[in-house]
Parts: C-alpha cells; structure tokens; sequence
C-alpha cells in the first residue's frame, strides 16, 4: 500500500496547495513548501496507522498472510480516495516557478525536472547517512536482520518498526508531490502503478540499497522512454516488468544488492 500512501501525499499537495494559492498571495515556493510539510504529516500518520491496524497485528504471521492485508489496505485507501474526491483526473497546478537560467535548455530539462533529480539525491543522502551512521539507522537494520536478536540486546522494535514506517511513508508524499507537479494531473489510482513500478526499481537496484534504488529507478526511467521512443509508447509500461523478470532471472540480489549466505 506504500503507492496509496504516495496518492495520499498528492493529493494533500493539492488540496492545501489550492487553497493557498486561492486565498493567500504567498510565492509558489512558499506554497510548495507549505504543502509538502502538510503531505509529509498527513502521509506520516496515513502510514503509522497503517502499520498499527495492518502489520503489527501480523508479524508473526506468514509473509503471504501480509500480503494480502497489504494488498486489502491499498484497495480500502484507494477507494477511500475515490469516494472523498472523484475518479476523474484532477489538475494539478504546478507550484515549482520557472528558473530563467533553464530556458535556453528547456527542451532538455524542465525547472520540474531539475527540481525532482536535486531532491531525489538530497534525500537520498540524508536516508544513507541516517541508516548508516546513527543509532535509530543500526536498530532499524538489526530490526530488519533479526527481530528477535534486537529485542535481546535492548532495541524496542515497536518505535522502530513505526518510525520506519513514517519515514518510508514521508518519501512517498515527497515524491507524490513533485510527480504531481511534473504531470500536473491525479487521481485516486495513481498510486497502484507507482508502487508497482518503485518495487521493480528497488528489486533493480537491490533490496535494501538506497542508493540502488535511486539507480534502480533512473534505469527503470531510461529503458521506458527509450522503449516508447523507439517502439512504441503504449508498451511503456510493459518495459518495467521484462526488466523484472529479466533481474529476477540473471542477478536476483539486483544491481547494487549483495548475495547473502544464511545459515538453515
């Protein structure tokens, strides 16, 4: 349900965006900023709820057991979506303002574009220094590695499941809200693509690796404007999947992912 939360996102941009720029004469900067503060709250108690009602309830469950209550979350979440909106395409007014350097090279990258890449690699930054090098980022990958162990030595799995949660949930509104910007249309169904497609993405690049995900996705990117460029546009969603089953097949740890030996 994670692409439901990143619906969310979108359309709390869109909902405080437009009233702002309705009511207030704020700079779309101003508004931008605004909107995505409020889209990473909301997101952020949109996903701990989530994981309190959803997951917690079955850790200990089965995997596949979790799947389906993920798979029943995104369904309630979207249709919540569709019966508080409309299952019409929105329009998303775009609150990124033109940089005047950009214009000679207009044709090659847009303000949004420019904007999307530069937050894409801050926050990717940001989440491998925080994973990396600070106490809540060891707990969150003893967490991941062995419930059980992390308990023994002290880690309150509980606070570091749910912040987790919210952190994962708070990158999905940023991207909701810059993605909107960049098409500048939504509805409660876009989140189902992008979820699928983040999966492919994070599965490319390798479970587990921020910045193979980030690689993951810009390969992901290419292959589908190269393949509707040469080929033809409406197999452009199609490409995501043969590059899933081809990584699957030939490097299951993905592009930047390691291969792990377990002990059984």
């Amino acid at each position: 349900a994670h692409g439901e939360i990143y619906m969310i996102g979108a359309f709390t941009a869109l909902i405080v965006g437009g009233a702002l720029q309705i009511t207030t004469g704020l700079s779309p900067l101003t508004i931008l900023a605004i909107s995505l503060a409020a889209a990473i709250f909301f997101s952020s108690g949109y996903g701990v709820t989530m994981e309190k009602i959803a997951y917690k309830p079955l850790r200990n469950a089965p995997r596949l057991t979790a799947l389906i209550s993920a798979i029943g979350m995104s369904l309630i979440l979207q249709n919540y979506v569709l019966l508080a909106q409309t299952s019409d395409f929105l329009p998303f007014r775009s609150m990124i303002p033109n940089f005047p350097f950009l214009t000679p090279g207009k044709s090659l990258v847009t303000t949004t574009q420019l904007v999307i890449l530069i937050t894409t690699v801050v926050v990717m930054v940001i989440l491998t220094l925080l994973i990396k090098f600070t106490r809540t980022g060891k707990a969150m990958r003893a967490t991941s590695q062995d419930k059980v162990m992390a308990q023994l030595v002290g880690i309150d799995i509980n606070k570091v499941i749910t912040f987790t949660f919210a952190v994962g949930s708070a990158t999905a509104a940023i991207g909701g809200v810059l993605i909107a910007n960049h098409t500048g249309q939504i509805n409660f169904y876009i989140g189902f693509l992008a979820g699928i497609k983040a999966f492919v993405a994070a599965v490319l690049g390798g479970i587990g690796s921020i910045p193979g995900a980030v690689l993951g996705s810009l390969v992901l990117g290419m292959t589908e404007s190269f393949g509707a460029g040469y080929i033809s546009s409406a197999y452009e969603d199609v490409f995501a999947f043969i590059i899933l089953i081809l990584i699957l097949i030939f490097k299951p740890s993905g592009l930047l992912g390691r291969n792990e030996i377990e002990k059984v």
